[in-house]
């Protein structure tokens, strides 16, 4: 019996090992995978098998998401690109619009890098010279970056390098209101075209005050000691046909244009007709509450307007920059913009991905349109403007260059120097120049 018992042990192990040993059609043992149904990454039913992503957290700096009127899209935003990439998490860096940038460069000392930063085009020059900004030609889609206009991307090109791209243009063009001009007799209509015309309405205007007794402003232009306000500067400079510097980026202040520009904004501050050190906000704060008849703005700002007054939509109009005697009333690219930095393939492949999400008619068309007036900077979002543009949309044609240079945070704030001294410091224009000369020619090491 013992004997009958062995021999059939033997025989169960010898079909065991058989029954591993099995040959597939080609020959060869299966192998764990396919014996569970799947070889090669197809299952039985030859269906490919997803392969499982990599979950990704995407650090974007936004400075945007602390500021009314745009928390919503940019939340919205995020919603819909994690539902459409669910294996990436948008992660917000912000800090208020004056500390974001410094926030952004200290935190990459640190070792603490974005994958991504929104911001502003006159930033650009900053993230390059922190070795930050990541050359997007080969990273970004051909046929994404073939929607683009020409020009545009010339613009944010530095030695053969795309460091930046815009999400839309948004020159300085000129705001009014259209209810002050009626009160002071003049065609609401009708904007001026020249800076001439523009002091012959601001001295009518200089008469009102607004239905509470506050002054009523003419005519605003930002000469606030930040940045900002020293490449608005610069494009109310253009107007005039007049440049800080030149084309190669040297130093260029013998130009009548510059000078008539200088003592044009000296006139208005001496009448009264433009706030002293105003910051941007500042003067839309006076806009918005009927405080200030025209001033200069990048489009976008009318969003900060009707944050503070909605009613301002029905006063505003728009129009293109005013001529100077010598000049054709040139504005300067200004642009919101996206800046990648390099944590690693995926990080910048989930970055682009973002991109090219938001820089979408389905996704940018109607906040174009409706919540930041901008022009296109895309064929395929041509169409995309709101009426409250339309007459000024020859500005987005007629621009000057914004000078590429690293120190360019440092040389704006010696522009909007130079227009302090010649309205809250009171002096000459010529003195004031040759001082802003010898200043500059520091800051540029020139």
């Amino acid at each position: 019996m013992k004997k009958l018992i062995g021999v059939l042990l033997v025989l169960v192990l010898l079909v065991s090992v058989a029954g591993c040993g099995k040959q597939t059609e080609q020959g060869e043992p299966k192998s764990d995978s396919t014996q569970s149904g799947e070889k090669d990454g197809k299952t039985d039913e030859n269906k490919e098998v997803e392969p499982v992503a990599e979950k990704i957290t995407l650090k974007i700096a936004n400075y945007a998401i602390l500021e009314k009127g745009y928390t919503e899209f940019w939340e919205k935003s995020k919603t819909a690109f994690e539902e459409k990439n669910p294996n990436i998490t948008i992660e917000w860096v912000t800090a208020p619009y004056g500390e974001i940038l410094n926030t952004v460069i200290n935190m990459a000392g640190g070792g603490d890098k974005v994958d991504l930063m929104f911001g502003e085009m006159i930033w650009m020059p900053a993230m390059i010279e922190a070795g930050l900004a990541v050359p997007l030609e080969n990273l970004m889609d051909k046929d994404f970056l073939a929607d683009y206009y020409p020009e545009i991307l010339e613009a944010f090109t530095i030695d053969g390098h795309l460091y930046s791209l815009p999400l839309y243009s948004s020159p300085s063009i000129l705001f009014y209101n259209k209810t002050i001009f009626e009160k002071a007799g003049i065609d609401p209509n009708k904007a001026p075209t020249s800076y001439q015309e523009m002091l012959q309405m601001a001295e009518k205007i200089s008469q009102l005050k607004t239905d509470d007794g506050n002054k009523i402003y003419a005519f605003g232009e930002t000469t606030a000691s930040v940045p900002v306000s020293g490449i608005t500067l610069l494009a109310y400079t253009a107007n005039f046909g007049g440049e800080y510097l030149n084309q190669e980026n040297k130093l260029s202040v013998d130009n009548v244009g510059l000078k008539e520009s200088l003592v044009t904004l000296k006139e208005l501050n001496d009448k009264g007709y433009n706030p002293q050190n105003a910051k941007l906000k500042d003067l839309r704060n006076l806009f918005a509450l009927g405080q200030l008849a025209m001033y200069y703005d990048n489009s976008w700002g009318f969003n900060g307007v009707k944050s503070i007054n909605p009613a301002a939509a029905d006063f505003t109009a728009v129009a293109v920059p005013l001529k100077g005697e010598n000049g054709s009333g040139q504005s300067i690219l200004q642009a919101h913009t996206f800046t990648v930095f390099d944590n690693g393939e995926d990080r910048m492949k989930a970055a682009k991905d973002f991109i090219q999400f938001m820089i979408s008619p389905e996704v940018l068309a109607d906040y174009m349109k409706n919540t930041t007036p901008a022009f296109a900077v895309c064929k395929s979002m041509e169409n995309a403007i709101n009426p409250l543009l339309e007459k000024a949309k020859a500005a987005n044609t007629n621009l000057a260059p914004l000078p590429m240079i690293s120190n360019l945070n440092d040389f704006a704030l010696e522009v909007s120097g130079l227009a302090q001294a010649i309205t809250v410091g009171g002096e000459e224009v010529d003195v004031a120049l040759t001082n802003f000369k010898k200043t500059a020619e520091t800051i540029l090491n020139q």
